[in-house]
């Protein structure tokens, strides 16, 4: 392991904890000039971090100690999810004890804590939410792990940085099992990071609410730490997305200086892909959660023609 393995990854995960806000702020921020609205500052998240941190944490009568551990449990799921993604390089000494299936195993188990504390206190919106959000990781990891199986069967291996590699050295060509792949990726990325159309981050409608219904009872730092990491989520979903449909820009050389210039490539398309989600955002409409299972089944379907083609047309 060379010492700029280790720079490298350190730079990764430093870089996720400390972006991860400011792409929550820049989305907010898009949409809400999207849609005609005064715009939150961009700093917004990092001052409420700031002041969550910085209140006295008030716990629920009846709480566990999972109830009291789970935010730092689902935080540390989210880092780590984000420090074997390949966002700056693919000299991470993480790579090879963690490959595809270990990331989507990784986020499943943020799932699992979240779910248990939201109905270990006991509330009916806790217990609703739980519910719900398990439903939604029920249908959604499936469907992302077909994403990443599709690309795993053209670089002929489950290691993120491997695809990388094996992508962004490739010839430029079109893929149409990557379209297909980058399509269902779109529809699970939407739901597993609480967006429109399947869930609304900005309400707290009993009807509509998933992930917000579940932290309802956390506060300060707690409350914090499951809003660091919801930002953690969608940045390293962003970068799962940037490193398999778009990986050109990531180091590969073992030279410092090639990472420094790789971090404002990947700001770059981190603010682009901001734009996107909330242009999508905006031109959709808030889905009733009955129809949850057919969007995200749709995905899961839209994945699967997608392995089908690969095997078609003996792409790898």
């Amino acid at each position: 392991m060379s010492w700029i393995g280790v720079f490298s990854q350190l730079l990764a995960l430093v870089t996720a904890l400390l972006l991860a806000p400011l792409l929550t702020g820049w989305v907010n921020q898009c949409r809400a000039w999207l849609q005609n609205k005064s715009a939150p500052g961009l700093l917004q998240p990092y001052r409420t971090l700031h002041k969550l941190f910085n209140k006295e944490s008030v716990m629920a009568e009846h709480a566990s100690p999972l109830y009291r551990t789970a935010p730092y449990l689902i935080f540390s799921c989210m880092a780590l999810a984000c420090a074997i993604v390949p966002t700056l390089s693919t000299d991470l000494p993480l790579s090879p004890a963690a490959d595809a299936i270990a990331l989507v195993g990784l986020f499943a188990l943020a799932r699992v804590f979240i779910s248990l504390a939201a109905m270990d206190v006991g509330t009916a919106f806790g217990s609703l939410g739980a519910r719900r959000e398990m439903l939604v990781g029920f249908l959604a990891e499936p469907a992302l792990l077909m994403v990443l199986f599709c690309a795993s069967m053209i670089t002929r291996s489950t290691s993120l940085t491997t695809m990388v590699e094996t992508l962004a050295h490739r010839e430029l060509a079109i893929y149409p099992s990557l379209l297909l792949a980058g399509v269902a990726f779109t529809l699970v990325s939407l739901a597993e990071n609480a967006r429109v159309p399947v869930d609304n981050p900005d309400t707290h409608l009993e009807l509509t609410m998933i992930h917000e219904a579940m932290i309802l009872e956390y506060s300060a730092r707690h409350l914090a730490l499951l809003e660091w990491a919801a930002s953690l989520k969608l940045f390293a979903y962003s970068c799962i997305g940037l490193a398999l449909f778009f990986p050109w820009g990531v180091a590969d050389a073992n030279s410092p200086m090639v990472l420094l210039l790789a971090l404002p490539f990947l700001m770059v398309k981190l603010a682009v892909g901001g734009v996107v989600l909330a242009l999508i955002e905006t031109l959709s409409a808030k889905m009733r959660i009955f129809r949850v299972p057919e969007f995200l089944g749709t995905a899961f379907l839209v994945a699967v023609i997608g392995l089908l083609v690969n095997v078609l047309l003996g792409v790898g």
